[in-house]
C-alpha cells in the first residue's frame, strides 16, 4: 500500500494498546474496546504486527467517526494513531 498515512511527530498519546502478536480481527477489536476508555479528542496508540491492521483501522475509524493521525513503523511492529471522535 503506497498511500500509508504517516503520524505526526510529537503526538500526546493518553493510552497504549499492545496488539503484537494478534492476527485480525483481533486488533480491531481490542481498539474497539480500548478507544471506549478514553476522552473524545484523546490519543490512542495501537502497536501491533498483522500488516491487516493498515486497512482495518483507518477504514474503521471513518465510520466509527474517529480520526486516524496515521501510522510509524517501528522495529518489528507498525504503530497507529487514532483520535476518538
Amino acid at each position: 500500500m503506497s498511500d500509508v498515512k504517516t503520524a505526526p511527530e510529537g503526538l500526546n498519546v493518553t493510552s497504549v494498546l499492545d496488539a503484537q502478536g494478534l492476527s485480525c480481527p483481533m486488533p480491531l477489536l481490542r481498539t474497539k474496546k480500548e478507544i471506549g476508555k478514553i476522552d473524545a479528542g484523546q490519543i490512542l496508540q495501537i502497536n501491533g504486527t498483522d500488516p491487516g491492521s493498515r486497512n482495518d483501522i483507518p477504514g474503521w475509524c471513518a465510520r466509527a467517526g474517529h480520526e486516524y493521525l496515521g501510522e510509524k513503523e517501528e522495529s518489528g511492529y507498525i504503530s497507529f494513531f487514532v483520535q476518538k471522535g
